[in-house]
Protein backbone atom coordinates (compact mmCIF):
# COMPACT_ATOMS: atom_id res chain seq x y z
CA UNK A 1 0.00 0.00 0.00
CA UNK A 2 2.82 2.46 0.82
CA UNK A 3 4.46 1.92 -2.70
CA UNK A 4 1.06 2.45 -4.24
CA UNK A 5 0.20 6.43 -3.45
CA UNK A 6 3.95 6.78 -4.14
CA UNK A 7 3.54 5.36 -7.81
CA UNK A 8 0.32 6.39 -8.23
CA UNK A 9 2.10 10.24 -7.72
CA UNK A 10 4.81 9.54 -9.95
CA UNK A 11 1.90 8.74 -12.48
CA UNK A 12 -0.02 12.14 -11.78
CA UNK A 13 3.31 13.86 -12.10
CA UNK A 14 4.23 12.36 -15.47
CA UNK A 15 0.73 12.98 -16.88
CA UNK A 16 -0.25 15.90 -15.98
CA UNK A 17 3.77 17.15 -17.51
CA UNK A 18 2.77 15.48 -20.56
CA UNK A 19 -0.46 17.52 -20.91
CA UNK A 20 1.06 20.96 -20.19
CA UNK A 21 3.78 20.40 -22.77
CA UNK A 22 1.26 20.14 -25.38
CA UNK A 23 -0.59 22.72 -23.83
CA UNK A 24 2.76 24.52 -23.31
CA UNK A 25 3.45 24.35 -27.37
CA UNK A 26 -0.01 25.03 -28.48
CA UNK A 27 -0.41 28.62 -27.15
CA UNK A 28 2.24 31.27 -27.44
CA UNK A 29 3.71 33.28 -24.51
CA UNK A 30 1.50 36.06 -22.57
CA UNK A 31 2.55 39.81 -22.02
CA UNK A 32 4.34 38.63 -18.64
CA UNK A 33 6.15 35.56 -20.24
CA UNK A 34 7.70 37.07 -23.01
CA UNK A 35 8.59 39.94 -20.54
CA UNK A 36 10.45 37.64 -18.29
CA UNK A 37 12.69 36.20 -21.65
CA UNK A 38 14.17 39.26 -21.06
CA UNK A 39 15.76 38.43 -17.93
CA UNK A 40 17.15 35.29 -20.02
CA UNK A 41 18.71 37.60 -22.45
CA UNK A 42 20.15 39.64 -19.89
CA UNK A 43 21.32 37.86 -17.20
CA UNK A 44 21.68 40.00 -13.77
CA UNK A 45 21.66 40.18 -9.84
CA UNK A 46 18.78 41.24 -9.77
CA UNK A 47 16.10 43.01 -12.24
CA UNK A 48 13.47 45.97 -11.73
CA UNK A 49 11.12 44.39 -11.05
CA UNK A 50 11.68 41.04 -9.24
CA UNK A 51 14.91 38.64 -8.51
CA UNK A 52 16.75 37.16 -10.83
CA UNK A 53 15.85 33.58 -10.45
CA UNK A 54 13.41 33.13 -13.52
CA UNK A 55 15.71 34.56 -15.70
CA UNK A 56 18.54 31.97 -14.91
CA UNK A 57 15.72 29.47 -15.26
CA UNK A 58 15.02 30.23 -18.66
CA UNK A 59 18.39 30.52 -19.46
CA UNK A 60 18.46 26.55 -18.22
CA UNK A 61 15.81 25.29 -20.11
CA UNK A 62 16.78 26.45 -23.29
CA UNK A 63 19.92 25.25 -23.26
CA UNK A 64 21.86 28.72 -22.75
CA UNK A 65 19.13 30.08 -25.75
CA UNK A 66 20.63 27.36 -28.19
CA UNK A 67 16.72 25.98 -27.77
CA UNK A 68 14.04 28.87 -27.86
CA UNK A 69 10.63 28.01 -28.29
CA UNK A 70 7.01 28.60 -26.27
CA UNK A 71 8.08 25.13 -25.03
CA UNK A 72 11.15 25.67 -23.93
CA UNK A 73 10.65 28.70 -22.16
CA UNK A 74 8.08 27.10 -20.22
CA UNK A 75 10.03 24.04 -19.47
CA UNK A 76 10.72 25.19 -16.22
CA UNK A 77 7.55 26.14 -14.83
CA UNK A 78 6.56 22.96 -15.95
CA UNK A 79 9.24 20.64 -13.86
CA UNK A 80 8.94 22.81 -11.04
CA UNK A 81 5.19 21.95 -10.27
CA UNK A 82 6.33 18.43 -10.87
CA UNK A 83 8.93 18.70 -7.83
CA UNK A 84 6.25 21.01 -5.73
CA UNK A 85 3.61 17.94 -6.48
CA UNK A 86 6.39 15.39 -4.86
CA UNK A 87 7.18 17.67 -1.51
CA UNK A 88 3.60 18.18 -1.31
CA UNK A 89 2.82 14.37 -1.12
CA UNK A 90 6.42 14.42 0.63
CA UNK A 91 4.95 16.45 3.69
CA UNK A 92 1.36 15.16 3.94
CA UNK A 93 2.77 11.46 4.39
CA UNK A 94 4.80 13.47 7.21
CA UNK A 95 2.31 15.05 8.97
CA UNK A 96 -0.70 12.61 8.35
CA UNK A 97 -0.04 9.45 6.35
CA UNK A 98 0.28 8.78 2.53
CA UNK A 99 -3.35 8.87 1.35
CA UNK A 100 -3.64 12.22 2.23
CA UNK A 101 -0.51 13.39 0.91
CA UNK A 102 -2.07 12.13 -2.70
CA UNK A 103 -5.27 14.07 -1.88
CA UNK A 104 -3.09 17.06 -1.15
CA UNK A 105 -0.97 16.17 -4.36
CA UNK A 106 -4.21 16.06 -6.50
CA UNK A 107 -5.42 19.28 -4.66
CA UNK A 108 -2.17 21.08 -5.48
CA UNK A 109 -2.44 20.32 -9.80
CA UNK A 110 -6.04 21.16 -9.85
CA UNK A 111 -5.77 24.53 -8.39
CA UNK A 112 -5.40 27.32 -10.91
CA UNK A 113 -2.61 29.04 -8.81
CA UNK A 114 -0.36 26.07 -8.55
CA UNK A 115 -0.94 23.71 -10.99
CA UNK A 116 -1.46 26.48 -14.05
CA UNK A 117 -0.38 29.96 -12.91
CA UNK A 118 2.76 29.09 -12.04
CA UNK A 119 2.81 25.29 -13.10
CA UNK A 120 2.45 26.10 -16.77
CA UNK A 121 3.31 29.50 -17.59
CA UNK A 122 6.67 31.06 -16.86
CA UNK A 123 6.72 33.39 -13.94
CA UNK A 124 8.93 34.14 -10.92
CA UNK A 125 6.28 32.33 -9.31
CA UNK A 126 7.04 29.55 -11.06
CA UNK A 127 11.06 28.15 -9.70
CA UNK A 128 9.40 29.58 -6.48
CA UNK A 129 7.32 26.34 -5.80
CA UNK A 130 9.69 23.97 -5.22
CA UNK A 131 12.01 25.76 -2.62
CA UNK A 132 8.60 26.68 -0.79
CA UNK A 133 6.81 23.64 -0.83
CA UNK A 134 10.48 21.90 0.08
CA UNK A 135 10.94 24.28 2.64
CA UNK A 136 7.70 23.45 4.23
CA UNK A 137 8.94 20.10 4.25
CA UNK A 138 11.77 20.46 5.83
CA UNK A 139 10.09 22.68 8.83
CA UNK A 140 7.65 19.35 9.48
CA UNK A 141 10.50 17.45 9.38
CA UNK A 142 11.99 19.49 11.93
CA UNK A 143 9.32 19.71 14.34
CA UNK A 144 8.20 16.30 13.82
CA UNK A 145 11.53 14.48 14.17
CA UNK A 146 12.75 17.23 16.68
CA UNK A 147 15.63 17.54 14.64
CA UNK A 148 16.54 20.71 16.14
CA UNK A 149 19.93 19.45 17.20
CA UNK A 150 21.30 18.91 13.21
CA UNK A 151 22.96 22.05 11.86
CA UNK A 152 22.48 20.64 8.62
CA UNK A 153 18.69 20.30 8.06
CA UNK A 154 18.59 24.23 9.19
CA UNK A 155 21.34 25.43 6.74
CA UNK A 156 19.17 23.12 4.38
CA UNK A 157 16.18 25.33 5.21
CA UNK A 158 17.60 28.74 4.91
CA UNK A 159 19.05 27.44 1.74
CA UNK A 160 15.54 26.31 0.26
CA UNK A 161 13.96 29.77 1.90
CA UNK A 162 17.08 32.03 0.41
CA UNK A 163 16.45 30.59 -3.03
CA UNK A 164 12.97 31.12 -2.90
CA UNK A 165 13.51 34.70 -1.88
CA UNK A 166 15.40 34.94 -5.36
CA UNK A 167 12.45 34.05 -7.23
CA UNK A 168 10.46 36.50 -5.22
CA UNK A 169 11.10 38.33 -2.36
CA UNK A 170 8.10 37.46 -0.51
CA UNK A 171 9.74 34.13 0.19
CA UNK A 172 11.17 35.47 2.93
CA UNK A 173 7.50 34.82 4.27
CA UNK A 174 8.57 31.77 5.31
CA UNK A 175 10.97 32.80 7.94
CA UNK A 176 8.30 34.68 9.06
CA UNK A 177 5.46 31.95 9.35
CA UNK A 178 7.73 29.37 10.64
CA UNK A 179 9.25 31.78 13.34
CA UNK A 180 5.30 32.38 14.38
CA UNK A 181 4.66 28.87 14.64
CA UNK A 182 7.90 28.57 17.04
CA UNK A 183 7.13 31.11 18.90
CA UNK A 184 3.45 29.64 20.15
CA UNK A 185 4.95 25.86 20.28
CA UNK A 186 8.70 25.91 20.27
CA UNK A 187 10.06 28.94 22.06
CA UNK A 188 12.58 27.28 23.19
CA UNK A 189 14.10 26.69 19.84
CA UNK A 190 14.53 30.67 19.37
CA UNK A 191 17.28 30.25 21.51
CA UNK A 192 19.00 27.29 19.54
CA UNK A 193 22.07 28.94 17.85
CA UNK A 194 21.30 26.46 14.86
CA UNK A 195 18.12 28.44 13.65
CA UNK A 196 20.05 31.76 13.25
CA UNK A 197 22.75 29.86 11.26
CA UNK A 198 19.86 28.76 8.69
CA UNK A 199 18.77 32.43 8.79
CA UNK A 200 22.56 33.49 8.27
CA UNK A 201 22.36 31.01 4.94
CA UNK A 202 19.22 32.93 3.57
CA UNK A 203 20.81 36.34 3.90
CA UNK A 204 23.85 34.94 1.86
CA UNK A 205 21.89 34.19 -0.78
CA UNK A 206 19.81 37.10 -0.73
CA UNK A 207 22.74 39.26 -0.90
CA UNK A 208 22.77 39.17 -4.46
CA UNK A 209 19.20 41.43 -4.45
CA UNK A 210 20.63 43.84 -2.29
CA UNK A 211 24.18 44.00 -3.64
CA UNK A 212 22.38 45.14 -7.47
CA UNK A 213 19.86 47.92 -5.66
CA UNK A 214 22.49 49.30 -3.38
CA UNK A 215 24.47 49.71 -7.38
CA UNK A 216 21.04 51.29 -8.79
CA UNK A 217 20.10 53.66 -5.97
CA UNK A 218 17.46 50.71 -4.63
CA UNK A 219 15.17 51.33 -7.40
CA UNK A 220 13.54 48.02 -7.34
CA UNK A 221 12.23 49.38 -3.87
CA UNK A 222 11.54 52.89 -4.93
CA UNK A 223 9.05 51.52 -7.67
CA UNK A 224 7.25 48.72 -5.80
CA UNK A 225 6.77 51.61 -2.97
CA UNK A 226 4.94 53.60 -5.53
CA UNK A 227 2.50 51.46 -5.44
CA UNK A 228 1.16 50.94 -1.90
CA UNK A 229 0.83 54.69 -1.41
CA UNK A 230 -3.09 55.27 -1.23
CA UNK A 231 -4.37 56.05 2.28
CA UNK A 232 -8.24 55.58 1.74
CA UNK A 233 -10.32 52.61 2.72
CA UNK A 234 -11.84 50.83 -0.54
CA UNK A 235 -13.35 47.52 0.17
CA UNK A 236 -14.41 46.80 -3.54
CA UNK A 237 -10.60 46.43 -4.31
CA UNK A 238 -10.80 43.94 -1.11
CA UNK A 239 -13.88 42.10 -2.96
CA UNK A 240 -12.07 41.90 -5.86
CA UNK A 241 -9.11 40.14 -4.46
CA UNK A 242 -11.19 37.67 -2.36
CA UNK A 243 -13.17 37.01 -5.92
CA UNK A 244 -9.99 36.58 -7.65
CA UNK A 245 -8.00 34.65 -5.29
CA UNK A 246 -12.15 32.05 -5.16
CA UNK A 247 -10.67 32.25 -9.06
CA UNK A 248 -6.85 31.80 -8.87
CA UNK A 249 -7.97 28.41 -6.72
CA UNK A 250 -10.20 27.04 -8.62
CA UNK A 251 -13.51 27.86 -7.12
CA UNK A 252 -14.47 24.46 -6.01
CA UNK A 253 -10.85 24.06 -4.40
CA UNK A 254 -11.49 27.09 -2.42
CA UNK A 255 -14.88 26.09 -1.62
CA UNK A 256 -13.19 22.55 -0.40
CA UNK A 257 -10.51 24.48 1.52
CA UNK A 258 -13.04 26.56 3.02
CA UNK A 259 -14.74 23.36 4.32
CA UNK A 260 -11.31 21.89 5.45
CA UNK A 261 -10.11 25.22 7.57
CA UNK A 262 -13.61 25.47 9.63
CA UNK A 263 -13.78 21.23 10.13
CA UNK A 264 -9.83 21.84 11.55
CA UNK A 265 -11.00 25.07 13.43
CA UNK A 266 -13.79 23.23 15.30
CA UNK A 267 -11.50 19.87 15.62
CA UNK A 268 -13.24 17.30 13.05
CA UNK A 269 -10.21 16.22 11.61
CA UNK A 270 -7.31 16.20 13.28
CA UNK A 271 -3.21 15.03 12.28
CA UNK A 272 -1.91 12.88 13.49
CA UNK A 273 1.34 14.57 14.78
CA UNK A 274 0.99 16.99 17.42
CA UNK A 275 1.07 20.88 16.69
CA UNK A 276 0.85 20.08 12.79
CA UNK A 277 -2.39 22.09 12.24
CA UNK A 278 -0.91 24.98 14.34
CA UNK A 279 2.30 24.56 11.81
CA UNK A 280 -0.32 25.12 9.07
CA UNK A 281 -1.97 27.52 10.39
CA UNK A 282 0.52 30.00 10.86
CA UNK A 283 2.40 29.11 7.44
CA UNK A 284 -1.20 30.48 5.46
CA UNK A 285 -3.34 32.46 7.15
CA UNK A 286 -1.27 35.78 8.16
CA UNK A 287 -0.18 35.64 4.42
CA UNK A 288 -3.37 35.86 3.14
CA UNK A 289 -4.94 38.10 5.89
CA UNK A 290 -1.67 40.50 4.97
CA UNK A 291 -2.23 40.87 1.15
CA UNK A 292 -6.33 41.41 2.23
CA UNK A 293 -4.83 44.03 4.58
CA UNK A 294 -3.04 45.80 1.54
CA UNK A 295 -5.94 45.38 -0.83
CA UNK A 296 -8.50 47.34 1.10
CA UNK A 297 -5.68 50.30 0.34
CA UNK A 298 -3.91 49.63 -3.12
CA UNK A 299 -4.79 47.10 -6.16
CA UNK A 300 -3.09 43.90 -5.87
CA UNK A 301 -3.54 40.43 -7.89
CA UNK A 302 -4.60 37.19 -6.68
CA UNK A 303 -1.51 35.49 -7.38
CA UNK A 304 0.69 37.33 -4.71
CA UNK A 305 -0.99 35.27 -1.83
CA UNK A 306 -0.99 32.17 -4.19
CA UNK A 307 1.98 30.83 -1.64
CA UNK A 308 -0.76 31.12 1.24
CA UNK A 309 -2.87 28.60 0.37
CA UNK A 310 -0.44 26.12 -0.07
CA UNK A 311 -0.55 24.88 3.23
CA UNK A 312 -4.33 24.89 3.09
CA UNK A 313 -3.58 22.19 0.62
CA UNK A 314 -2.60 19.63 3.15
CA UNK A 315 -5.51 20.47 5.24
CA UNK A 316 -7.78 20.00 2.55
CA UNK A 317 -5.89 16.86 1.49
CA UNK A 318 -6.60 15.29 5.44
CA UNK A 319 -10.57 16.32 5.24
CA UNK A 320 -10.43 14.20 2.48
CA UNK A 321 -8.83 11.01 3.97
CA UNK A 322 -11.16 11.36 6.76
CA UNK A 323 -13.98 11.24 4.55
CA UNK A 324 -13.46 9.38 1.09
CA UNK A 325 -12.28 6.30 0.25
CA UNK A 326 -12.00 6.80 -3.32
CA UNK A 327 -8.79 7.30 -4.90
CA UNK A 328 -10.19 10.22 -6.81
CA UNK A 329 -12.94 11.87 -4.64
CA UNK A 330 -15.82 13.80 -6.30
CA UNK A 331 -14.41 17.20 -5.41
CA UNK A 332 -11.07 16.40 -7.31
CA UNK A 333 -12.71 15.11 -9.79
CA UNK A 334 -15.03 18.09 -10.62
CA UNK A 335 -12.27 20.41 -9.85
CA UNK A 336 -9.76 18.63 -12.43
CA UNK A 337 -12.45 18.49 -14.81
CA UNK A 338 -13.21 22.38 -14.59
CA UNK A 339 -9.41 22.49 -15.12
CA UNK A 340 -9.31 20.78 -17.93
CA UNK A 341 -12.60 22.48 -19.34
CA UNK A 342 -11.10 25.73 -19.10
CA UNK A 343 -7.40 24.40 -20.23
CA UNK A 344 -9.48 22.73 -23.90
CA UNK A 345 -11.60 25.84 -24.47
CA UNK A 346 -8.91 28.23 -23.85
CA UNK A 347 -6.40 26.90 -26.28
CA UNK A 348 -9.66 26.39 -28.95
CA UNK A 349 -10.00 30.16 -28.52
CA UNK A 350 -6.54 31.24 -29.06
CA UNK A 351 -6.16 29.15 -31.77
CA UNK A 352 -9.65 29.49 -33.40
CA UNK A 353 -11.53 31.81 -32.65
CA UNK A 354 -12.71 34.57 -35.47
CA UNK A 355 -13.52 37.19 -33.03
CA UNK A 356 -11.95 38.75 -30.41
CA UNK A 357 -13.62 39.24 -27.27
CA UNK A 358 -12.57 42.78 -26.51
CA UNK A 359 -13.34 46.14 -28.18
CA UNK A 360 -14.63 46.31 -31.54
CA UNK A 361 -13.99 50.16 -32.03
CA UNK A 362 -11.46 50.74 -34.98
CA UNK A 363 -8.77 53.04 -32.72
CA UNK A 364 -8.12 49.97 -30.45
CA UNK A 365 -9.48 47.05 -32.08
CA UNK A 366 -9.44 43.73 -29.71
CA UNK A 367 -8.37 45.66 -26.44
CA UNK A 368 -8.96 44.04 -23.58
CA UNK A 369 -9.09 40.89 -25.35
CA UNK A 370 -6.84 37.98 -23.98
CA UNK A 371 -6.62 35.34 -26.33
CA UNK A 372 -4.87 38.23 -28.21
CA UNK A 373 -1.71 37.92 -25.88
CA UNK A 374 -1.01 34.23 -26.76
CA UNK A 375 -1.68 34.25 -30.48
CA UNK A 376 -0.30 35.98 -33.90
CA UNK A 377 2.73 37.44 -32.70
CA UNK A 378 4.72 34.54 -34.73
CA UNK A 379 2.56 35.20 -37.79
CA UNK A 380 3.14 38.89 -37.74
CA UNK A 381 6.80 38.84 -37.03
CA UNK A 382 7.19 36.14 -40.11
CA UNK A 383 5.74 38.68 -42.20
CA UNK A 384 7.52 41.33 -41.17
CA UNK A 385 10.89 39.61 -41.47
CA UNK A 386 10.52 39.53 -44.69
CA UNK A 387 9.10 42.85 -44.78
CA UNK A 388 12.32 43.77 -43.70
CA UNK A 389 14.42 42.76 -46.20
CA UNK A 390 12.18 43.71 -48.92
CA UNK A 391 12.56 47.51 -47.40
CA UNK A 392 16.44 47.90 -46.96
CA UNK A 393 16.90 45.77 -50.60
CA UNK A 394 14.29 48.55 -51.82
CA UNK A 395 15.85 50.83 -50.23
CA UNK A 396 12.72 52.54 -48.29
CA UNK A 397 14.81 51.89 -44.89
CA UNK A 398 18.24 51.91 -44.10
CA UNK A 399 19.91 48.41 -43.06
CA UNK A 400 19.41 47.08 -39.53
CA UNK A 401 16.78 49.60 -38.66
CA UNK A 402 15.55 49.10 -34.93
CA UNK A 403 12.60 48.79 -33.64
CA UNK A 404 11.17 51.00 -31.11
CA UNK A 405 9.22 50.45 -27.87
CA UNK A 406 8.01 52.96 -25.40
CA UNK A 407 6.32 50.02 -22.98
CA UNK A 408 7.40 46.98 -22.13
CA UNK A 409 4.04 45.61 -23.17
CA UNK A 410 4.41 45.24 -26.45
CA UNK A 411 8.06 45.34 -26.14
CA UNK A 412 8.17 41.16 -24.71
CA UNK A 413 6.38 40.07 -27.63
CA UNK A 414 8.35 42.07 -30.25
CA UNK A 415 11.42 41.02 -28.59
CA UNK A 416 11.14 37.31 -28.39
CA UNK A 417 9.12 36.75 -31.76
CA UNK A 418 9.86 40.13 -33.67
CA UNK A 419 13.40 40.50 -32.98
CA UNK A 420 14.18 36.93 -33.60
CA UNK A 421 12.09 36.72 -36.40
CA UNK A 422 13.68 39.60 -38.34
CA UNK A 423 17.28 40.57 -36.55
CA UNK A 424 15.66 43.88 -35.56
CA UNK A 425 17.47 44.82 -32.50
CA UNK A 426 14.68 46.69 -30.02
CA UNK A 427 15.58 49.86 -28.20
CA UNK A 428 13.06 51.34 -25.66
CA UNK A 429 12.38 54.90 -25.79
CA UNK A 430 10.61 56.32 -23.02
CA UNK A 431 10.19 56.80 -19.26
CA UNK A 432 11.77 53.97 -17.09
CA UNK A 433 8.35 53.31 -15.12
CA UNK A 434 6.82 52.12 -18.69
CA UNK A 435 10.17 50.27 -19.98
CA UNK A 436 11.52 48.31 -16.97
CA UNK A 437 14.16 45.94 -18.15
CA UNK A 438 14.16 47.56 -21.66
CA UNK A 439 16.27 50.67 -19.82
CA UNK A 440 18.75 47.99 -19.11
CA UNK A 441 18.70 46.32 -22.51
CA UNK A 442 19.35 49.62 -23.80
CA UNK A 443 22.80 49.89 -22.55
CA UNK A 444 23.77 46.65 -24.61
CA UNK A 445 22.69 47.89 -27.78
CA UNK A 446 23.72 50.12 -30.49
CA UNK A 447 21.48 53.32 -29.79
CA UNK A 448 19.71 55.32 -32.31
CA UNK A 449 22.26 57.73 -34.18
CA UNK A 450 21.57 60.94 -36.68
CA UNK A 451 20.22 60.06 -39.78
CA UNK A 452 19.19 56.22 -38.73
CA UNK A 453 16.11 55.06 -39.39
CA UNK A 454 13.76 52.53 -37.62
CA UNK A 455 10.21 51.27 -36.97
CA UNK A 456 7.51 51.67 -34.53
CA UNK A 457 5.19 48.60 -34.32
CA UNK A 458 1.33 49.11 -33.07
CA UNK A 459 -0.88 46.22 -32.22
CA UNK A 460 -4.34 47.82 -32.76
CA UNK A 461 -5.16 46.32 -28.81
CA UNK A 462 -2.31 48.50 -27.52
CA UNK A 463 -3.20 51.69 -29.09
CA UNK A 464 -0.10 54.12 -29.34
CA UNK A 465 -0.04 57.91 -30.93
CA UNK A 466 3.36 57.43 -32.56
CA UNK A 467 3.84 60.94 -33.47
CA UNK A 468 3.35 61.63 -29.70
CA UNK A 469 5.74 59.05 -28.87
CA UNK A 470 8.89 59.22 -31.84
CA UNK A 471 8.06 62.17 -33.50
CA UNK A 472 10.36 64.60 -32.16
CA UNK A 473 12.86 62.60 -32.95
CA UNK A 474 12.57 61.69 -36.58
CA UNK A 475 12.45 64.15 -39.62
CA UNK A 476 9.57 61.96 -40.81
CA UNK A 477 6.67 59.19 -40.17
CA UNK A 478 5.19 57.77 -42.66
CA UNK A 479 1.78 56.55 -42.85
CA UNK A 480 1.43 53.18 -40.76
CA UNK A 481 1.11 49.94 -42.96
CA UNK A 482 -1.46 47.39 -42.03
CA UNK A 483 -1.10 43.64 -41.33
CA UNK A 484 -4.03 41.56 -40.39
CA UNK A 485 -4.43 38.82 -37.62
CA UNK A 486 -6.85 36.25 -39.38
CA UNK A 487 -8.29 33.67 -36.98
CA UNK A 488 -10.47 31.14 -39.12
CA UNK A 489 -11.23 33.62 -41.24
CA UNK A 490 -12.11 36.56 -38.69
CA UNK A 491 -9.52 39.92 -38.35
CA UNK A 492 -9.14 39.79 -34.43
CA UNK A 493 -6.52 42.08 -34.97
CA UNK A 494 -4.09 44.74 -36.67
CA UNK A 495 -0.65 45.43 -36.94
CA UNK A 496 0.11 49.09 -37.56
CA UNK A 497 3.70 48.98 -38.79
CA UNK A 498 5.59 52.71 -39.22
CA UNK A 499 8.27 53.93 -40.94
CA UNK A 500 10.37 56.63 -39.10
CA UNK A 501 12.29 58.20 -40.97
CA UNK A 502 16.03 60.30 -40.48
CA UNK A 503 16.69 60.45 -36.96
CA UNK A 504 17.02 64.53 -36.73
CA UNK A 505 17.36 64.12 -32.48
CA UNK A 506 18.94 61.34 -30.33
CA UNK A 507 16.66 60.42 -27.32
CA UNK A 508 18.68 60.66 -24.42
CA UNK A 509 19.52 57.61 -22.24
CA UNK A 510 16.90 56.28 -19.70
CA UNK A 511 19.53 55.68 -16.97
CA UNK A 512 23.25 56.98 -16.60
Amino acid sequence: MNQSYSRKVGWLILIVSIVKMITASLIELGNDEVYYWTYALQPDWNHFDHPPMVGWMIRATTLDLLWVSDLSVRLGSILCAAIATWFIFKTGKLIANEKAGWYAALIYNCSVYTGIISGLFILPDSPQMPFWTGAMYIMGHLFIKNDDHKLSIWLLLGLMIGLAALCKVHGLYLWAGFGFFLVLSRPKWLLNWRLYAGAAVTVICILPIVYWNVMNDFITYRFHSQRVTHTTIQWDMLGREIAGEFAYQNPIIFILLLIALVALLRKRIRFNRKRAATWLLCMSIPMILLFWGVSLLNPTLPHWSGPGYIPLFLVGGLYLEQRSFKIIPGFIKLSGALVIIVLVAGVGLVRLSPVNFGSHDKENYGEYCPTLDLSGWKNFSDSFAVWVKEDAAKGLMKAHSPILVNKWFPGGHLEFYTSRASGSRVLGVGLLEDLHKFAWLNKERKPLQPGDDAYAIVPSNLPLNVADAYGSYFTAIEKPQTMKQVRSGGVVRYFYVYRLKNCKAVPQPILP
